[in-house]
């Protein structure tokens, strides 16, 4: 992204009015204000959510939409553009992970025609990277691009069980967002859940998003032995038997897991 060189009238606008930082970081600041709530604003709206002047915001909008990382529509409202798109696509957490385990989580998906996930840690959050909606499944709140807490989630709990101890301190410290009545939120039960997915390779995540939804994940190993991704399968809460659910994931991580170590695959 080429950032155009800040003026001297800019500079002495940004004092007087105690401006945030540097220009990219007022533009990752208009950026971060876009959210699934929120994807398309007025400049008046994205002023308010940024936290900016709105003649800073006035200004600097120009260069992002000239570059692509915004367009602005018809009714005058900006939304994220196709340029930002395409860069994200090369992250190779994100796109490069997806391709190699697209074709396992399609098995996964046909086979059992239920919600199939895959998703990263990114700190002390999980970001969804692929989301495959089975026929009849049960509604699910992720979206691809969407982040979730570590300790509600049968993807997150197989991350976080593996994540450095720093980390996972830092989470079980809490606060801790209850989303329904059956979600977790002490912190001795969520260490006996980490521990079961270290001694059993897959971890359930019983009704603590949705009442009528419960999920199995298991963690997908990168080339190093690190965590690089985890793989759900996401059902509705009656009808299903874990045991029998769990071996269909972890065969779908522990083929993940092969072709993220062969390049070639």
């Amino acid at each position: 992204m080429r950032v155009q060189p800040t003026t001297a009238a800019h500079t002495s606008e940004d004092r007087t009015q105690g401006g945030p930082g540097p220009v990219l970081g007022r533009a990752f600041k208009i950026l971060g204000a876009f959210s699934a709530e929120h994807p398309a604003m007025t400049l008046s709206e994205l002023a308010r959510r940024s936290g900016l002047p709105t003649s800073t915001v006035h200004r600097m909008l120009g260069d992002l939409v000239a570059w692509g990382a915004l367009e602005r529509g018809a009714d005058g409202r900006y939304r994220v553009g196709l340029r930002l798109w395409e860069v994200g696509a090369l992250a190779p957490r994100g796109q490069g992970l997806r391709e190699r385990a697209l074709p396992y989580l399609e098995d996964l998906s046909q086979v059992t025609r239920e919600n199939v996930q895959l998703a990263v840690r990114e700190g002390c959050e999980l970001v969804f990277v692929e989301r495959i909606a089975g026929t009849g499944a049960v509604p699910v709140l992720t979206r691809v691009g969407g982040r979730f807490a570590l300790t509600a989630t049968g993807v997150g709990l197989a991350l976080l069980a593996r994540a450095p101890v720093e980390v996972q301190e830092k989470v079980l410290a809490g606060p801790f967002h209850r989303y329904t009545e059956h979600t977790v939120t002490d912190p001795r039960t969520l260490r006996r859940m980490l521990g079961a997915v270290r001694s059993d390779g897959y971890v359930v995540s019983d009704r603590q998003v949705t009442t009528d939804a419960l999920s199995v994940a298991a963690p997908v190993y990168g080339p190093g032995g690190e965590v690089a991704a985890a793989v759900s399968l996401v059902v509705r809460h009656s009808g299903h038997a874990v045991h029998a659910l769990a071996p269909l994931v972890c065969t779908s991580a522990r083929a993940i897991t092969r072709a993220l170590a062969d390049p070639a695959r």
